[in-house]
């Protein structure tokens, strides 16, 4: 896999590297970037040998919420047709293992992870990245972790968690600082098989009654935006973890948009921020957000459709003077140097050099802010 195939002829300053689930973790939690959801009832093996969505790179197959509890059986036999498959495919020479995205599958519960987990066989394993853990909190951390942990010695693969933070007790003030470093205890045992943690923004807003409209973006949610900060607080320490942007809702798919000709040289972020148009309001928005997640210190964004692939991905380039500064950084020995814009303190500045550096080698370098419309266009 690698990013940004559905623009063959772009000309980076730095290329982006392949990658796969052997990838080392270091690098790998971030080159997730648009993971897309969809339901586990979807037959999506003809997408996959097509490359129907040459921007795919991470994908989900859902048995929980985009799926109605009386179709989870369905869901499970048709993921395991899809492993089937994939496997045949590669032996039989008519599919190349680089061209498979990174597959997650997204449990209901405990139980059912066990149940599907059970229908697994050997050959499965090199098509599973990992599995997603719903309403991941103080009680469930530690039954999902050990399971996951059982399959890794049981298959002596590597299948990673992405435990998703979106439930009550973290919503709700009286109890978020505890339930979270409570769940940080855990993951800690475990750290070497979390691979990202995901965020609910949409779980978070329905415990307030609130739902973020077209016209804005989660971090106006004050209540919901305050619970995302505190998961950042907790966990993106140091780089600890990487934690993904939650869902953006909105999405309007035609053949204008894609096409993209007709987009504006101009400078990204101060044209979002200043909310002129560029593309129509639900892209805009996206890239609004996007914008934000990145400055927060969220890492790649759960995606509900492949009209934000291209934004998602694009939009996790580096522009060179950024990898520039993040490169002058990681080597230069303490003090205040001059960078590209400013100056670079050494030390405070160091953890985000570090994102910057991954994020380089997951998405490329790219000259300045004005490319990424050159970038977005497939």
């Amino acid at each position: 896999m690698k990013h940004h195939q559905y623009n063959p002829h772009f000309t980076f300053v730095k290329d982006p590297v392949n990658f796969d689930k052997y990838t080392d973790r270091a690098l790998l939690q971030y080159c997730l970037g648009a993971t897309m959801y969809m339901p586990g009832t979807k037959d999506f093996v003809q997408k996959i040998v097509d490359r129907s969505y040459p921007g795919l790179t991470s994908m989900v197959m859902c048995f929980e919420d985009a799926c109605p509890e009386q179709d989870v059986p369905a869901a499970e036999l048709n993921s395991i047709h899809l492993l089937d498959e994939l496997d045949r495919l590669v032996k039989e020479g008519a599919l190349d293992y680089k061209d498979i995205p990174l597959i997650f599958f997204r449990v209901r519960n405990l139980e059912q992870f066990h149940h599907f987990s059970s229908m697994l066989k050997p050959e499965h394993i090199r098509f599973i990245t990992g599995i997603n853990f719903p309403k991941f909190n103080s009680v469930t951390a530690e039954g999902y972790m050990c399971h996951l942990k059982e399959l890794n010695n049981r298959f002596g693969e590597v299948i990673y968690g992405m435990p998703i933070i979106e439930d009550r007790r973290v919503a709700y003030k009286e109890s978020r600082l505890d339930e979270l470093i409570a769940i940080k205890s855990v993951l800690d045992k475990y750290k070497d098989l979390v691979l990202n943690i995901r965020v609910g923004g949409t779980d978070f807003s329905s415990c307030f009654g609130v739902r973020r409209g077209i016209n804005y973006t989660i971090y106006d949610i004050l209540t919901v935006s305050n619970c995302l900060m505190e998961i950042l607080n907790v966990f993106t320490r140091d780089n600890d973890y990487t934690v993904s942007g939650p869902v953006w809702e909105y999405f309007k798919a035609n053949k204008s948009m894609k096409a993209m000709a007709e987009l504006p040289k101009v400078d990204l972020q101060q044209t979002l921020l200043k909310r002129k148009a560029i593309v129509n309001d639900a892209v805009d928005g996206l890239m609004r957000e996007l914008v934000l997640d990145q400055a927060n210190g969220f890492m790649g964004k759960t995606c509900i459709h492949p009209s934000h692939l291209n934004y998602i991905n694009g939009m996790l380039a580096v522009t060179q003077d950024e990898y520039d500064d993040a490169f002058q950084i990681m080597h230069t020995h303490g003090g205040v140097v001059k960078g590209t814009k400013g100056m670079n303190e050494v030390g405070p500045h160091k953890a985000w050099a570090e994102r910057i550096i991954r994020r380089s080698a997951a998405y490329g370098v790219i000259e300045n802010e004005t490319s990424y419309f050159d970038l977005f266009r497939g």
